[in-house]
């Protein structure tokens, strides 16, 4: 006890002639004297013992003393502990013992009113077992653990209370416990702001805050149940929301904002309900929703202004969730639906200012989106890939670059939906893509409006174009069935369905054969057949040299030994292989798509076009021909033009070489949500779907390429073998020269091939060095040199016009 303090206890009763007072030495003493009803007023001070209230008094600090002037402070233990509804006031409790709570509450109904707990305890504040204590303006400030902990069933009201700091969670209810907090204020935790965990565990929260917190906001796991209202969420440096493991939680009128991770993320069968609540300000998903069983149903919600590189809204493996009158706006992307049984239903909501897809559908997912209005996106929707589909029905897409994408077997249905003002097209159907398009409408396409190549199934009824750049319909092979639609574009031209497409019904539109594949305006229409369209233009013949001069010409290349001997290998294999399956035997498996992994200048591209030309002379490829690509070429501005790019590119390529240089530029190391992981995406599939028509080979560094294969799963399995290009000897460099004087009727003068030695060898071998396009720079070099010199000759001789001395080549870098 503090020197020189007295407890003063005013003992009640329920005769006045019992109406006393005594005035005791220490707290335990006048806790032992004092019955159910009496008032502990304790002296300013600092009391050093574990007080234990077993009866229903009142303990409080001397009125009009500043607060903090009673002090409960033992050495170790619980500091106060409170076994009885007793009502506790103005009193600042300590402890130091990082085994045990500060304050323990375990029985009754007491009341605990503008109590400071400050302590480096394992605990600040604990509720346990029976206990349902109403505790108002209280402040825990506990660095070392626990602010408040609330367990093992026990309840209790928590008003106007603070956690100004916690070393683990700042508030923790687990074991079956209840409470419920109002207008409470949680933040500088070292653990969560709040977790709720275990079957049983439930938490109510009014108009809280939780904030500046070292880890997740909120989390709840373990079957527990919490209902949040008007609370605020906001900088963490984790999830904002966490749920796990059949966790259930509402969240109604509450905002959660400034996190750098998920604002919510729910797994393993966790049920979130989201109302009137705003989300935003999020680094990574606003929405993260993973695992069968695991749902959102949000309604009239906000999510907007992520400042990260991820989709808003994103569902996976077999999740569900349901946004209804919701909107999401100011993303990189809204919404993405992954994985067969994952499903999404929109209905009535707002998708606008998406810098890439609004929805995104894919690996067998299921999207549905009813009244929704899409604005201002680079793709309104994509259905990318098989057993991906789902219904879009009276929606709205305006300012998109492409209304809806359906890609590699997608096939979904979309009713009454308009797209306006595309810059590239309303609807573009690719790669086997499929869909039904029922009593839809492109208007003011920059595009096309409906663009549907590779022969798609596609399904096209009652549909309508207006003012389309290009035209309202380009069908560039067979597959669409067309019935009953119109445009208004210029009579010139019509609707062109292939012939091979099948037969359509008598509401079918009239096609023209002239039309060569463009859709434009829509004649009257009547019962028809479509006509044959004429024969596509064939290829132009290439001329194909045998297979032993392609080789000889790569024998000719300077150096390269390594390289010249992987050729041959790979091409011995392929020729032994045909000719065995003209014997009747089975023949090795080749993979001939190739990396090429070296520095500049070491002749990748020449060694691409003569393996493109080895391949057609042994009847592999059909023409052998080199395409050459690079990162500008196949990435688009958004992801549905890097698609289109992409597919293109590989087009060009049928029957050759697809050669992409520089191919890990498609994967920078801080790509984020780089659209060039669409490129290398669309490209695997392509080279799955069409092995036998191109070849593909990536070219770059060696070790951004070995980074480039790690990529994508895919990538490694397409190309099993590496080809490495070394850097040329200063002896290789030279005989470069000397062929490129040879081939330009020049002359090596005497000294000049030892100074070129020389200076090859002195050359600096950094990550510009160029090897072969170093040596043909140096040759230029010493023909302007030789030029400037030569022209101050008055007659010169046939020598002087030739010759290249030492004195022409270029100063070192």
């Amino acid at each position: 006890m503090a020197q020189g303090s007295v407890v003063q206890v005013t003992h009640s009763g329920t005769s006045r002639w019992r109406r006393r007072t005594g005035e005791y030495a220490s707290l335990a003493a006048a806790l032992e004297a004092a019955g159910d009803g009496d008032v502990l007023s304790i002296s300013p001070g600092t009391y050093r013992e574990n007080l234990v209230v077993g009866r229903a008094v009142t303990l409080r600090g001397p009125e009009g003393s500043s607060r903090g002037s009673v002090r409960i402070a033992p050495a170790d233990g619980v500091a106060l502990t409170i076994r009885a509804s007793a009502v506790v006031q103005d009193l600042h409790v300590e402890g130091m013992d990082s085994a045990s709570p500060a304050l323990l509450v375990e029985e009754g109904t007491p009341e605990l009113t503008d109590v400071r707990v400050a302590t480096r305890s394992a605990v600040g504040i604990e509720v346990r077992g029976g206990a349902r204590p109403t505790v108002r303006r209280c402040t825990v400030d506990n660095p070392a653990g626990v602010g408040l902990s609330v367990l093992d069933g026990a309840g209790g009201v928590f008003e106007d209370c603070e956690v100004v700091s916690a070393g683990q969670s700042g508030v923790a209810v687990r074991g079956g416990a209840h409470p419920r907090l109002e207008r409470c204020r949680i933040h500088h935790s070292s653990g969560a702001g709040v977790t709720l965990t275990g079957e049983g565990s439930s938490l109510e929260a009014v108009g809280c805050e939780v904030y500046e917190i070292r880890g997740a906001g909120v989390t709840v796991s373990s079957r527990a149940t919490g209902h949040l209202t008007d609370c605020k969420v906001h900088r963490t440096t984790g999830d904002g929301v966490n749920l796990d493991t059949d966790a259930v939680l509402t969240l109604a009128d509450c905002e959660i904002h400034d996190v750098p991770e998920n604002a919510v993320d729910l797994r393993s069968r966790s049920v979130l309900t989201l109302t009137r609540s705003t989300v935003r300000r999020f680094g990574r998903n606003g929405l993260s929703v993973w695992d069968p069983g695991t749902r959102v149903d949000a309604n009239q919600c906000e999510l907007h202004e992520s400042t990260g590189d991820y989709p808003a809204v994103w569902v996976s493996d077999g999740a569900t969730a349901v946004l209804d009158s919701c909107r999401v706006r100011d993303v990189p992307d809204a919404l993405f639906v992954l994985d067969r049984g994952s499903r999404v239903d929109v209905v009535d909501s707002d998708l606008s200012q998406v810098r890439n897809t609004a929805v995104s559908v894919s690996d067998g997912a299921i999207a549905q989106l009813d009244d929704c209005r899409i604005r201002e996106a680079a793709t309104g929707a994509w259905f990318r890939d098989h057993g991906s589909g789902g219904t879009l029905a009276n929606c709205t897409i305006d300012g998109a670059a492409t209304g809806v994408i359906v890609t590699k077997g997608a096939d979904p249905t979309v009713e009454r939906t308009t797209v306006s003002s595309p810059a590239e097209a309303g609807f573009y159907v690719s790669a086997e893509g499929r869909g039904t398009f029922s009593g839809c409408r492109v208007t003011g396409s920059n595009g096309y409006g409906f663009h549907i190549i590779d022969g798609c199934r596609t399904t096209l009824t009652r549909c309508r174009t207006e003012r389309c750049a290009r035209g309202g319909y380009e069908f560039s092979e067979a597959g669409p069935v067309v019935e009953d639609c119109t445009s208004d574009e210029s009579a010139t031209s019509a609707v062109t369905t292939p012939a091979t497409a099948p037969a359509l019904p008598a509401t079918a539109v009239e096609t023209a054969a002239s039309t060569g594949g463009l859709l434009g305006g829509i004649p009257a229409q009547r019962a028809t057949q479509a006509p044959a369209l004429p024969a596509a233009p064939a290829a132009e013949p290439v001329s194909v040299r045998p297979s032993t001069t392609v080789l000889g010409e790569l024998d000719a290349l300077v150096g390269l030994d390594s390289v010249k001997l992987e050729v041959r290998a790979l091409t011995d294999m392929i020729e032994v292989g045909r000719r065995r399956q003209e014997a009747g035997l089975k023949a090795a498996s080749v993979r001939r798509h190739l990396v090429f992994t070296g520095s500049p200048g070491t002749g990748k591209t020449t060694v691409a076009r003569l393996y493109g030309e080895i391949l057609a002379s042994l009847g592999v490829l059909e023409r052998g021909h080199l395409v050459e690509v690079s990162r500008v070429d196949l990435v688009g501005e958004h992801i549905g033009s890097t698609a289109i790019r992409t597919q293109e590119a590989f087009d060009r390529a049928r029957g050759g070489v697809l050669f992409i240089d520089e191919a890990y530029a498609l994967s920078p190391e801080d790509s984020g949500r780089d659209f060039g992981r669409e490129a290398i995406d669309t490209l695997v599939k392509l080279m799955e779907d069409h092995r036998d028509s191109v070849v593909v080979i990536v070219a770059g560094y060696t070790a951004e390429m070995e980074r480039f294969l790690s990529v994508n799963p895919g990538v490694a399995s397409r190309f099993s073998r590496t080809i490495t290009f070394g850097d040329y000897a200063p002896e290789e460099l030279l005989r470069i020269v000397e062929q490129q004087a040879d081939d330009q009727e020049y002359r090596i003068g005497e000294g000049a091939s030892e100074a070129l030695l020389k200076y090859f060898t002195a050359l600096p071998k950094g990550p510009a060095f160029g090897n072969g396009r170093t040596a043909r720079q140096t040759f230029e070099a010493m023909v302007e040199r030789h030029a400037g010199r030569v022209a101050q000759v008055g007659d010169p001789t046939t020598d002087d016009l030739t010759l290249l001395y030492p004195e022409d080549l270029p100063e070192l870098p």
